[in-house]
């Protein structure tokens, strides 16, 4: 592929193809994590991670933009964001298209009260090409209220032809580094909930292009480490480039406690006790809240024997993939079923 002037200026990735499909190759089913990755830093009890070489501390769990835009009443989405805000959760996620751009409105009239400036900001956009990027970068500033994001993320990475148009001439890329250069973002990512071996192309094609992405958002959970793993495949990477690692659906969009194998608390933990910079966890009310706040207050390093254990637990109901559908259908693509956000349709 044809390598763009601006991307090829971007960033300096110092590993070949070669080295980079050794290293993918390389990814065992254990991490040795340093004690580093748990900082002694804490905010109202909530703990504080690197995020990756940015030289950011985020919040250890992160607050899901989806489900602050599914109350039927907006005051109580502002008040789940302020008092998560209050709580110590300095990490906001959000996306231009979650309930047609309702929540990073939402998000954006919770931070007009000053707490812009206390909070870690991150957005997503659909668009594959430069212009469609563009646009749809300067509705969320908008809606968020806005002048920059501290993170933009290129979201669903989930088909193994997403990640080519927006390396590719005239792709996003180029609207995103223009973007950076302008001052509207300071931190790019992408976003990916399918299979691990896309996003290794994903980060393989910015190796080749000698860009280096900030942080890189997947499923991370205790079914994941049993099927099609993001843990096993791509977290090892990851970890060895000092790319932020933002885990996400830790309780399987709520469907991992159907299993009836592991409590809210063991799935919060487990992605806690992974090299994850944040955790990012849907909270719709109040009590969700405080179960992901108590999940972090009372969170200890677990030692290889707990892992296995509650590994063993949910082996037999992760098999099929039945409790990660977002892996296994298209009922969670939402540029699956509206493929003119991405522009590539």
């Amino acid at each position: 592929m044809k390598k763009t002037g601006a991307i090829s200026k971007a960033g300096n990735l110092n590993v070949s193809r070669r080295e980079f499909v050794k290293m993918a190759l390389a990814a065992g089913t254990t991490l040795a994590v340093g004690p580093q990755l748990w900082s002694a830093e804490t905010k109202n009890e909530m703990p504080l991670r690197p995020l990756g070489r940015t030289g950011e501390k985020v919040s250890a769990i992160g607050l899901g933009g989806y489900h602050i835009g599914l109350q039927s009443d907006e005051e109580l989405s502002l008040r789940i964001i302020r008092s998560a805000i209050d709580r110590g959760i300095t990490f906001m996620d959000n996306c231009w298209d979650y309930n047609d751009g309702e929540s990073e409105v939402r998000m954006g009239k919770a931070l007009r009260d000053g707490s812009r400036q206390k909070v870690f900001l991150m957005t997503k956009i659909d668009g594959r090409t430069r212009t469609l990027a563009a646009k749809q970068i300067d509705e969320s500033l908008k809606r968020l209220q806005t002048d920059h994001v501290d993170l933009l993320q290129f979201h669903e990475i989930v088909r193994p032809t997403d990640p080519d148009p927006i390396f590719a001439p005239g792709g996003a890329m180029e609207a995103v580094l223009e973007a950076k250069q302008a001052g509207k973002i300071r931190f790019i990512g992408f976003t990916g909930h399918k299979d691990p071996s896309i996003h290794l192309h994903m980060l393989e094609l910015a190796a080749e292009h000698k860009f280096r992405f900030d942080a890189v958002q997947m499923p991370l959970n205790v079914m994941d480490a049993h099927f099609r793993s993001f843990e096993h495949q791509v977290l090892p990477v990851l970890v060895k480039e000092g790319i932020g690692v933002l885990g996400m659906k830790p309780l399987g969009f709520g469907e991992i406690l159907r299993s009836k194998t592991v409590s809210a608390i063991e799935c919060l933990q487990y992605a806690l006790n992974l090299p994850t910079s944040t955790v990012i966890t849907g909270i719709d009310s109040l009590k969700i809240l405080d179960q992901a706040v108590e999940a972090a207050r009372t969170f200890k390093l677990m030692s290889q024997e707990q892992v296995t254990a509650l590994l063993a637990r949910t082996a037999e109901a992760a098999a099929s993939g039945n409790y990660e559908q977002f892996k296994t259908s298209t009922g969670f693509d939402a540029t699956t079923r509206n493929p003119q956000w991405t522009g590539t349709n």
